[in-house]
């Protein structure tokens, strides 16, 4: 963010714009300012998590959600650093004076530091000459210090206690804009070094302490006030993990996987590091498996470890962030909890290492990178399918190493309850392609083949990607050997011509005899694709008998009528947005829109979508489609076009898919049209 002003040149045309780049602290600090103008000069709007004492700056996204760690929040108003109150003014007219550190730290809610400087003979230093950047506890952070660690330091306040007050202490003046994320600066204990994080929110830490008032100046320094106190850091990330009793089982794999150099290098990381109790909740054969396999376990690893450092208290809402493995976490917070991906099994935070920092979990994280087929299907929405698969037998398949791509239907694709027969087994088999596809790769007119030796076509829509009848609903699942596709209906393979669909079907017994009156049966067995609005006896019986028995007996209308039903290229009804135009073999374009989870065609509903043919696909109606009239919007007169299924909400309507009994309706179609074509 930038801080931009006009400058007019004397005598010059131009206009300068110099611009001086604000911290995101001062960003912040400045949005926390225009919320608080009304209140008088000089005040800030604060942030403060109800039934909590902790406050924030806020910026315009907590300032509208007033929220903070999905905890809601109250506004009060303060004085900006810097500035008090007179009694009897609006606002904080007034500067603070300027004094010493010392009588400092006893104005800015930090007077037990003030208090230990006393003790630790260290008043006379930072009263007197020098420049000095003082990270002070505030009294709230000295009370939550564990008793046993306070009462060691105050038993030794010539030693323990001076060295820790030294440790918060830099050798020079460091406002919040020179307190630049990722430095570091040797302190005044030992030159041990202090670890800065400025982050986009606008939060700045010091090893990791949250500074919750920055920039109090004094005399001979300046002051921030943190909300904890802090300890010295002196070994790196792998050193911690390579210390502790509760991360053996992590130890292992890192040094499996070559990891350890990286970790004992410099840099930023945040690693998420799950304890032996995480690894023990994993099934012993799904560990095995992936402890066995160094890139399943190297992938394992590097989804627990952020491409960049975040302390607990950087973190005020739910965010991505991206691992070494790739692939992001959703870290996020419920009040003082952190949470990964929506749960809160981080045990223990800001384990601070030299290079990074640790939180502990309490559980494994297993990316789709390392799991099996099936483990990626038990993770989903596809809990039927994933049922079925099994029943069928096909585990050997889903746990394996063969390169495969499974279709798994949402569980809103299937209607009523399921029983597996020899035929639902072979339709399970056919949602399994012999290749680890991505969707992004696929194309239109490709094939792809089964392990029940089916061929699926692709189509490519405008909006949206399907193989036969099925549409993709989510992004790609990518395991250790295969993929997953999420699909928003069950698979119908063709297994016949659009005229054995009909023949196969009692409610066209109408249309066939129709089709072959007119002389177009050729046109509906021969290769091809075409998309067939196909009347059902319903819509002829529908029309008046004398305007029916005319067109019966007027071959050449009863051609032009059918070829207009006739769409040219397969259309099936997820590749159906709002204003679709389709070319019929005769006549205007159709005109196709989507409505409740129902296509219309000129108008007319689908009553019945996507009975797949090898040479095209079949949408059943109840009405003859008539044209247009003339000059007609394209939008449907039932109401505005609503997109179709969107990928993640597909919900099957009845009108759209083939009723309750779908699998039995497609084994008892394949065996209808097996007969017609021996015949």
């Amino acid at each position: 963010m930038k801080a931009c002003v006009l400058v007019l040149g004397l005598g010059l045309a131009l206009v300068l714009t110099v611009c001086a780049a604000r911290s995101p602290y001062q960003a912040v600090l400045q949005h926390s300012r225009i919320r608080g103008r009304l209140q008088g000069p000089n005040v800030c709007a604060m942030q403060q998590i109800k039934g909590t004492d902790k406050k924030y700056f806020t910026n315009c996204k907590q300032w509208y959600h007033r929220k903070i760690c999905g905890k809601p929040t109250v506004i009060t108003y303060e004085c900006c650093p810097g500035y008090e109150k007179i009694p009897g003014e609006k606002g904080c007219p007034a500067a603070l004076p300027l004094v010493n550190i010392y009588n400092t730290l006893g104005v800015v809610g930090a007077s037990t530091t003030q208090m230990y400087t006393d003790r630790a003979k260290l008043r006379e230093e930072i009263e007197g000459p020098g420049s000095f950047t003082f990270f002070a506890p505030s009294n709230e952070a000295w009370a939550a210090l564990p008793t046993e660690i306070l009462d060691a330091l105050v038993s030794n306040v010539n030693i323990e206690l001076l060295n820790a007050l030294h440790y918060h202490m830099v050798n020079r003046r460091l406002t919040s804009e020179e307190l630049r994320h990722g430095s570091s600066f040797a302190s005044m204990y030992q030159d041990f070094h202090v670890h800065i994080h400025h982050y986009s929110n606008g939060i700045v830490t010091v090893n990791c302490a949250r500074l919750i008032k920055p920039d109090q100046h004094a005399t001979n320094g300046i002051v921030h006030v943190v909300d904890r106190v802090i300890t010295a850091v002196s070994n790196n990330v792998h050193t911690l993990i390579d210390v502790d009793e509760d991360l053996e089982t992590l130890r292992t794999a890192i040094a499996a996987t070559g990891l350890t150099a990286m970790l004992e290098e410099e840099g930023q990381y945040t690693i998420f590091a799950p304890t032996d109790e995480a690894f023990e909740k994993i099934p012993q054969e799904t560990l095995n498996r992936i402890l066995g396999d160094p890139v399943a376990l190297k992938d394992l690893l590097n989804y627990h470890i952020l491409k960049h450092m975040h302390c607990a208290e950087s973190i005020v809402s739910g965010t991505p962030m991206e691992t070494l493995q790739g692939t992001v976490l959703e870290v996020g917070c419920d009040g003082d909890q952190m949470t990964l991906n929506g749960k809160a099994i981080i045990t223990k935070k800001d384990q601070l290492g030299t290079n990074g920092v640790i939180h502990y979990i309490n559980e494994l994280l297993i990316p789709d990178s390392a799991k099996t087929l099936l483990e990626l299907a038990e993770g989903s929405a596809v809990a039927t399918a994933t049922k079925l698969f099994v029943e069928a037998g096909l585990s050997p398949h889903l746990t394996g190493s063969e390169p495969l791509t499974m279709l798994a239907p949402l569980n809103d694709a299937f209607k009523g309850s399921v029983t597996m027969t020899p035929g639902i087994k072979k339709l399970m088999t056919n949602h399994i392609v012999k290749e680890q596809l991505s969707s992004k790769a696929l194309y239109h007119g490709q094939e792809l083949e089964t392990l029940g030796g089916l061929k699926l076509r692709v189509f490519v829509y405008r909006n949206s990607l399907c193989i036969e009848n099925a549409c993709i609903a989510a992004h790609d699942k990518t395991g250790r050997y295969a993929s997953m596709f999420t699909v928003d209906k069950v698979l119908a393979p063709p297994m016949g011509t659009i005229m054995d669909v009909l023949k196969a079907d009692d409610r066209f017994s109408l249309l066939v005899g129709a089709i072959q009156t007119a002389g177009i049966t050729e046109l509906l067995n021969q290769q091809g694709a075409l998309t067939f609005f196909a009347p059902t006896n319903d819509a002829f019986n529908a029309l008046p008998r004398p305007e029916l028995n005319k067109l019966l007996r007027n071959h050449q209308e009863l051609t032009g009528v059918l070829r207009y039903h006739l769409g040219e290229g397969m259309l099936v009804s997820g590749g159906v947005g709002s204003h679709t135009r389709v070319q019929p073999l005769q006549g205007e374009k159709l005109e196709l829109g989507v409505r409740n989870y129902t296509v219309y065609v000129n108008k007319v509903p689908v009553a019945d979508a996507d009975l797949m043919a090898t040479n095209g696909v079949v949408h059943a109606i109840n009405s003859i489609i008539r044209p247009l009239p003339p000059k007609v919007e394209r939008e449907q007169a039932d109401g505005p076009a609503a997109p179709l299924r969107s990928a993640a909400s597909s919900r099957a309507d009845s009108k759209s898919f083939r009723n309750d009994d779908l699998f039995q309706k497609v084994i008892r179609s394949r065996s209808s049209r097996t007969m017609n074509q021996s015949q």
